[in-house]
């Protein structure tokens, strides 16, 4: 059992719009991910100098905020495909989707392992089911049903567009009330503004995860000062190369030396991911 990366974008950047493209930069990791992209074997021994055994691949559909389109989802599943014990395919349907229900089942048997959900960039409330949108609903009962977790984004943009208000972790309650049996990750604990939300959830629901990636290792105690004690429901990511996260074998590196005890960070590294994305 090794670590899990629960959130890095290798992502197809070709897609990107220009406008969100230069949020990565022209050095570093910006312009390592599309030679990444386009070597999975280059990608795994980066994972192995790292020290990272698996890694959840987050892709989604936001072509208006970002440009990725539905291709990213058939770019994850092909991509996972190289090594599919070690790189984990997340993709997104859009609750506009003719019949996202269907596209969800059809993107699992095709191998996709997750649900990623941007409300900030993909522009819509989490919990717009209990309205006028009734495909998210359709998503959530596919997934449910399939066993599949569905990754929130919950927190702050920086990308051009982005409607943050839309980020807010409590929106989510609802769909864990009216949802018992999903599995829900809080990708980046509601950074920076709604981090006791993101603990509220957890605490609450037995089927919420909080996903630590993007918040600094340094400052996790101080976002959450009883990480310890949500441990077993807490998943180890860093959201590389996002912006500040310049290598993940530096990220894990920092959490490790976070002083919590070695039981938590087994959980968080080790355990709780291999539960929420298990091995086939």
């Amino acid at each position: 059992m090794g670590v899990t990366d629960c959130h890095v974008h290798i992502n197809p950047v070709w897609e990107m719009l220009p406008r969100a493209r230069a949020i990565l930069g022209t050095r570093g990791p910006g312009v390592e991910v599309e030679a990444y992209d386009r070597s999975p074997q280059r990608f795994l021994a980066y994972l192995d100098r790292c020290g990272v055994e698996r890694a959840v691949l987050i892709n989604y559909v936001a072509p208006e905020i970002v440009g990725y389109t539905e291709k990213a989802n058939d770019f994850a599943i092909e991509y996972a495909r190289t090594e599919p014990e070690r790189l984990i395919p997340v993709g997104s349907v859009l609750p506009t989707h003719a019949q996202p229900g269907r596209e969800v089942e059809r993107l699992a048997g095709a191998g996709l392992r997750g649900i990623k959900l941007h409300p900030p960039h993909q522009l819509f409330r989490p919990n717009d089911y209990l309205g006028a949108s009734g495909g998210l609903g359709a998503i959530y009962e596919a997934a449910q049903r399939l066993k599949l977790p569905v990754v929130f984004h919950t927190g702050t943009s920086i990308f051009p567009g982005a409607r943050n208000r839309f980020g807010e972790p409590l929106l989510i309650e609802d769909v864990a009330i009216d949802y018992p049996d999903l599995l829900i990750v809080l990708a980046h604990g509601g950074r920076p503004l709604w981090m006791q939300q993101a603990r509220f959830l957890v605490r609450r629901f037995p089927n919420v995860f909080l996903e630590i990636s993007s918040i600094p290792p340094p400052r996790l105690l101080e976002y959450f000062p009883d990480l310890e004690r949500l441990a077993p429901q807490v998943l180890f990511g860093s959201d590389w190369p996002g912006p500040g996260v310049e290598d993940i074998g530096q990220n894990l590196a920092a959490f490790r030396a976070l002083p919590i005890a070695a039981e938590a960070k087994e959980r968080i590294l080790n355990v709780n991911p291999e539960s929420v994305f298990p091995r086939s």
